[in-house]
Formats: C-alpha cells, sequence, structure tokens
C-alpha cells in the first residue's frame, strides 16, 4: 500500500513562491510515475505536472509552463514542485498522485494541500 503525504501549501502573494513535496512510504516504492493535479473550487480536477519516475523530461499543462517545475528525488520517494510567479488563479487544492506500475493511470493519491494565491 503506498502512502502519499503532501507539504508545503500555504498563503502567498501574487507574484510569489511555493514549493509543494510529496513523501511517499512503502515497503517498495517504484512507480511508473508520478504526477501533480488540482483542483479549484468550482472546478474539475486538471493536472498540472508529471514525470516519469525512471527520469525525463516532466510534463506541464500549458497554464502552469514556465513557472512551475516538478522534481524528483529518489533516495527520498519524495517529488517537488515548485511554483514561481504565482498567480490568483493557481489558487486551488494541489493533489499527489502516482501510477503505479501495476495501473493504467493515477491511482494513488494524497490528501492534498491547499495553495492560496492573493491578489
Amino acid at each position: 500500500q503506498v502512502q502519499l503525504v503532501e507539504s508545503g501549501g500555504g498563503l502567498v502573494q501574487a507574484g510569489g513562491s511555493l514549493r509543494l513535496s510529496c513523501a511517499a512510504s512503502g515497503r517498495t516504492f517504484s512507480p511508473y510515475a508520478m504526477g501533480w493535479f488540482r483542483q479549484a473550487p468550482g472546478k474539475a480536477r486538471e493536472i498540472v505536472a508529471r514525470i516519469r519516475w525512471s527520469g525525463g523530461t516532466p510534463y506541464y499543462a500549458d497554464s502552469v509552463k514556465g513557472r512551475f517545475t516538478m522534481s524528483r528525488d529518489g533516495a527520498k520517494n519524495t517529488v517537488y514542485l515548485q511554483m514561481n510567479s504565482l498567480k490568483p488563479e493557481d489558487t486551488a487544492i494541489y493533489y499527489c498522485a502516482a501510477q503505479l506500475v501495476t495501473m493504467t493511470d493515477f491511482g494513488s493519491w494524497g490528501q492534498g494541500t491547499q495553495v492560496t494565491v492573493s491578489s
């Protein structure tokens, strides 16, 4: 069983930065991919970024490209989302997710962390 715990959310002014962390626990953690998603009030959940655990260039949603950076630390079973130049429209609950090798899509989710960007 994989458990994902996000941290690092908070309140920040527009133009500011936050770094989210997602730590995975479990006996052996070697997913196919990890992703960051977000859900704003009244809106559907959307993908923000994803990265293959084996490496490679991360994928970013157009809305965050050039401002957000996703990275991983295999030794710590942790992924990060560095968010710069934050905008009020980035306000949402951010979720970390794992796509295990037995899954065809992201199927393990964290509890989410709130990010609020004030104008």
